[in-house]
């Protein structure tokens, strides 16, 4: 039996708590797809998929607005289906879509992988469906009330998605769905009870427990994945090698870690060639492999005796310590304790790392496997530990140190054939660098090693110039003497800065070491360059991605030296060689260019030389710290019948596909109801555009105002899966006090949301300039409590910013306008879609706080808009039913 519940008359408590867990699933659900696609295949996949599926939201609205009549009518049963095929949806689309794995290496070359992308768009597209029916029923039938509603449904979905970062210590990637469903269960199960249906109860429980014997049980049985894992993600080669062992998992928020065993596991990055011939002992099983969401390995070396220390010097980390000796060292990252290993075993006298990953300084702390291979590197008492970023300690400590290492922190200057996300990389930013220059004692080195694996080179000419800058930044105009560069073809890149410049004396023993290692010299003082082959470099790179015809290679030979050159002593022939004379090391364009780069660097001219290039390489700033977005924005067009040709960057190139698809999707369905129902419904509304353009802003302005603080404030959480979770929870908590406090405005929004909507302007604006010198204080303290002032930071535009959208909606639902309410919510829900999107290509373009600058014009732009919220139907017009 159940009982009539008036939605608009003091609901129970139980509906209230109702929406909060389901519009809090929902959340969860996307937060877990996220977490599915990271570990899986590649994050921005996963940002696509869900962006789209997003747009369930719009269609429920676009088919409410027209069939109003109908959903008022059997509202109970609308909220009663969508409600019980939501779980099991959830869990059998995630299911479901693991048996058609998305693979992005073959999107050019495989037409099924297109097909695949569409399956998962459609699987994942269904539960979303499910869950913005039942929101969209309800906020159907509370229209009077909106303000209560929207204040359950914000709040409900902030703390449900810190309740799935807690989750990620319980649930590994392949359960995560489990979430999002006991989160629906439990908002199910108090929707019946607020009806008084038994029924509904049972039926609720009933379907819960076979979802989740769905999820545990269906897959092992039929020997299906619950989590299909790429071919071509890092963990996949190491589960391959037939001695593989896990010997290290664990599930948080942090990622997903696992450490792989094998006797074929070699991970020596950089290391010189030469080693094999000239070191007497080449180390055996020295590593593990350390993978986080199945990208790595990171090489975790174990413990060399004595007889094996000398395979450090082929490592391209040595290099400081060619120069230094007993050394007080920094490592910026610790990563898998490779350059700590190094500094140790060369001698230094103390050595401090930092690592803003709390999950990795677990495991090396409390894993008795890890503890035993490392002899406990951590516990060494010649190691400091400080459990935050590096960046951040230096920036603010007075400590100095004869030696400051980057090395290979993260998969920067790898290529990757699925595209990288666009992810903040702040380590290696130009405020970054100068940090750790100024930590340097007189005559102290900074020691960076790059990943170097592109061709044609991005990540390393976009260091190189961002070295350059912070040098600039610390010592004035010259820079001469400041530098020591050298890089090995498609492997590593290492930057040298010495406080005070390199001695002639010094430069000699570089020179030696780097000969013996015969590696590349790239940069050092007094180095001569050959300008004159630039101009031929920079064409043919250019050549290779938009020449007609079969593509240039600027790494093969040139027209002038043939193939088939002819033998020694006939016509045309290079003269012979004298007994002892080596012949002529090839030019390496990449290498060439690397010269070239450093040479205008310090001699002045780079911007021209940039501008010429092929990819945009500009200097990373806290403000644009992204190894990414390669791709100039008046080239993109250009790059869409040749796609193959860079693979890196379609995690950007999907953004502005992104964008496109959304931007279609969304005025389809804004203005599906209009072009239905124009002659029976909104011919008779008046303010229509001003409407949408009011609502249109604030679903532009709140996502991008959020995901945009989501990138800033990985400046203090070094984390952007916590970052996400503890922006989304503020934002969406206080925006929902916000929410339930503007209902008492209502009678006065003509008179106050003025002033809110410059408040809310005047605080972004000065967040967008400001905000990064308080995240840079707050990342330095305890992380407890680095959470607590973040949530303080976003707590006065998320309050102000939950005014609008249910001051407006009530307005209409009040003023009788239900199709425009229905509207209205759905044109808000579309154009959020649309501002996820945009918010990386602002970034990557203009910089994060163009990104909340953006957002603070979009409230701006709302505040005329909202008096054609305010109009009135006109007396003896009434809307139709």
């Amino acid at each position: 039996m159940s009982v009539s519940v008036d939605l608009d008359h003091r609901p129970p408590l139980s509906f209230y708590l109702s929406v909060g867990l389901v519009a809090g699933s929902i959340i969860a659900l996307q937060i877990g797809i996220m977490r599915v696609f990271s570990v899986g295949s590649w994050a921005h996949f996963g940002s696509l998929v869900v962006s789209l599926a997003m747009f369930g939201f719009g269609l429920t609205s676009a088919v409410m607005c027209v069939g109003k009549g109908w959903f008022e009518r059997h509202w109970i049963g609308a909220v009663k289906g969508a409600l019980l095929a939501f779980g099991p949806l959830m869990v059998v689309c995630n299911l479901a879509a693991q048996q058609v794995p998305f693979n992005a290496i073959f999107l050019i070359s495989d037409p099924m992988q297109k097909w695949r992308l569409l399956a998962n768009f459609v699987l994942y597209f269904l539960p979303f469906l499910a869950g913005a029916l039942y929101l969209g029923t309800i906020f159907l039938k509370a229209q009077k009330t909106f303000n209560r509603v929207y204040f359950a449904d914000l709040v409900g979905s902030g703390l449900c998605g810190l309740a799935v970062l807690l989750a990620m210590y319980l649930f590994t990637p392949e359960d995560i769905i489990m979430a999002p469903l006991a989160l629906w269960l439990a908002g199910g199960l108090l929707w019946f009870v607020a009806l008084g249906d038994r029924r509904g109860m049972l039926a609720i429980l009933a379907v819960a427990v076979l979802s989740a014997a769905v999820h545990y049980v269906v897959p092992p049985a039929l020997g299906i994945p619950k989590l299909a894992v790429s071919d071509y993600k890092g963990v996949s080669y190491a589960r391959k090698f037939p001695d593989n062992k896990r010997t290290y998992e664990r599930a948080s928020p942090f990622g997903y870690m696992e450490v792989y065993s094998s006797s074929y596991l070699h991970f020596a990055p950089g290391q010189s060639d030469n080693a094999a011939f000239n070191l007497k002992n080449m180390p055996a099983n020295a590593y593990l492999g350390m993978y986080i969401d199945s990208e790595g390995p990171s090489g975790i070396i174990k413990d060399l005796p004595a007889e094996e220390t000398p395979y450090f010097r082929y490592l391209p980390m040595f290099y400081p310590y060619v120069l230094k000796q007993a050394p007080e060292t920094f490592v910026v990252q610790f990563g898998g304790g490779i350059s700590t290993a190094v500094a140790l075993k060369s001698g230094s006298s103390h050595v401090t790392v930092a690592e803003g990953n709390p999950a990795v300084l677990t495991a090396f702390r409390e894993d008795p496997g890890l503890r035993a291979f490392t002899s406990d590197v951590l516990r060494n008492p010649k190691i400091s530990v400080i459990d935050y970023d590096g960046r951040l300690y230096l920036a603010n400590t007075k400590n100095r140190y004869d030696i400051v290492d980057l090395s290979l922190a993260d998969s920067a200057g790898l290529s990757s054939p699925g595209g990288f996300s666009i992810v903040e990389k702040y380590s290696y930013t130009r405020e970054a660098m100068s940090a750790y220059m100024r930590a340097l004692k007189p005559g102290g080195i900074l020691s960076v090693t790059l990943w170097n694996k592109e061709e044609p080179p991005k990540s390393v000419l976009k260091l190189y110039a961002t070295m350059a800058a912070a040098a600039r930044d610390v010592d004035g105009g010259n820079i001469a003497d400041k530098f020591y560069v050298v890089s090995s073809y498609l492997s590593t890149a290492t930057v040298l800065y010495k406080r005070g410049g390199f001695t002639p004396e010094e430069i000699e023993k570089l020179n030696a070491h780097t000969k013996a290692m015969s590696f590349d010299q790239i940069y050092h003082p007094g180095m001569k360059v050959d300008e004159s082959d630039l101009a031929q470099i920079l064409q043919d790179y250019r050549d290779q991605f938009f020449a007609t015809g079969e593509a240039v290679d600027p790494t093969g030979p040139s027209e002038k030296e043939p193939n088939d050159k002819p033998p020694p002593g006939a016509p045309g022939a290079e003269p012979a060689k004298a007994d002892g004379e080596a012949p002529p090391v090839p030019k390496v364009p990449a290498t060439v260019l690397g010269r070239l780069w450093w040479h205008f660097l310090v001699d002045g001219g780079w911007e021209k030389v940039a501008d010429q290039y092929v990819f945009d390489t500009r200097v990373l700033t806290n403000h644009q710290p992204y190894f990414a977005a390669y791709i100039k924005v008046q080239d993109l067009l250009k790059f869409t019948d040749r796609l193959e040709l860079v693979q890196d960057e379609w995690g950007y190139l999907l953004l502005w596909a992104t964008l496109g698809i959304a931007s279609v999707f969304a005025f389809t369905l804004v203005l599906f109801p209009v072009i239905f129902g124009w002659r029976t419904i909104f011919s008779r509304y008046p303010g229509k555009a001003g409407t949408m353009v009011y609502f249109l802003c604030l679903g532009l302005g709140y996502i991008i105002v959020e995901v945009g603080m989501i990138s800033h404030f990985v400046l203090a959480l070094s984390n952007p899966t916590v970052s996400a979770s503890v922006l989304i929870t503020g934002m969406l908590v206080f925006s929902g006090l916000g929410s339930f406090l503007s209902e008492r405005y209502i009678d006065r929004a003509h008179r106050v949301m003025p002033r809110i909507f410059l408040a809310i302007f005047a605080i972004l604006a000065l967040y967008a300039f400001t905000i990064d010198f308080a995240l840079d204080w707050i990342g330095t303290l305890p992380y407890a409590l680095r959470i607590l002032l973040c949530l303080l930071l976003v707590m006065p535009p998320a309050f102000l910013m939950g005014f609008p959208m249910p001051t407006a909606m009530t307005t209409l639902g009040r003023l009788g306008k239900d199709h425009m309410f229905l509207w209205a919510w759905g044109i808000n829900g579309c154009f959020s879609v649309i501002g996820a999107a945009l918010v990386p290509i602002i970034a990557t373009s203009f910089g994060l706080p163009a990104v909340v600058l953006v957002g603070a014009f979009a409230y701006l732009v709302a505040l005329p808009a909202f008096f054609s919220v305010l109009m009135p139907l006109v007396k003896g017009r009434p809307a139709a039913a």
